[in-house]
């Protein structure tokens, strides 16, 4: 990798859309190894970030890299270095879920007996093992998430980026990807979380990034950005999106 100690570098980055400016001049970094949330109202510029970083959505002006890689102009090296957990259940009706896992790490150039393990390692971390031969329309909804997940990690990328992952989850559903999210995040990898839950960013986070109306409020160590009271109205909006 080009940057090891930077994972995601944004500069100046501006997105508009016909009616509205979603990003307004957004600067910010995220090192390699933290575990980064990401807060905000609804509307407030979260997902169109996480598009913007993956080269789901093109951009304005400014510049995004991951590891040292633009995302534009180097887009196949990028992306190979992130997962994404969507909010969307967008799955291939015609695969059953391992082949789902498999076909998405050909993908990445991952050759088909390691994508085999691979995704049978998941399947059994998320306890989806015996749903491995169905297709997704037959899986419950915190099913879905799960699968989610096994699809963002299946290449064993360096950085996952997680948009509101537990969002809708029972609490068993929630403690296990919690859990999981740490261990990876011990294991090295830097993970960016969208998330309206609170108590999510306090137990998992140790960086907090704050955006509201396309701008930065602050970045910074969490617990130095939980006491600050001029982003107490943020807080509120946060949590009233639950």
């Amino acid at each position: 990798m080009r940057n090891s100690d930077i994972a995601i570098s944004i500069k100046n980055l501006t997105k508009y859309y016909p009616k509205l400016k979603a990003l307004d001049d957004i600067s910010f970094d995220v090192k390699r190894g933290d575990f980064f949330a990401f807060l905000g109202p609804n509307g407030a510029g979260k997902t169109t970030t996480i598009n913007v970083i993956t080269g789901l959505s093109n951009y304005n002006q400014g510049k995004v890299k991951v590891f040292g890689y633009d995302t534009v102009e180097e887009y196949q090296q990028t992306r190979r270095l992130v997962g994404l957990c969507a909010q969307e259940f967008n799955f291939d009706p015609f695969l059953t879920i391992r082949q789902l896992l498999v076909y998405q790490a050909g993908y990445f150039g991952i050759m088909p007996g390691i994508a085999s393990k691979r995704a049978d390692e998941l399947l059994e971390r998320f306890q989806l093992t015996e749903k491995r031969n169905v297709k997704h329309r037959a899986l419950s909804g915190g099913m879905k998430k799960r699968l989610l997940l096994c699809r963002a990690l299946i290449h064993d990328p360096e950085i996952i980026i997680l948009d509101e992952p537990t969002a809708g989850c029972d609490l068993e559903l929630k403690f296990l990807i919690w859990d999981y999210l740490a261990q990876l995040n011990r294991e090295g990898k830097t993970i960016f979380l969208t998330t309206h839950y609170m108590e999510e960013a306090e137990k998992l986070c140790k960086t907090l990034g704050i955006i509201n109306h396309g701008r930065i409020r602050r970045i910074g160590e969490k617990k130095a950005v939980l006491q600050d009271k001029s982003l107490e109205d943020v807080f509120l909006e946060v949590t009233g999106a639950e």
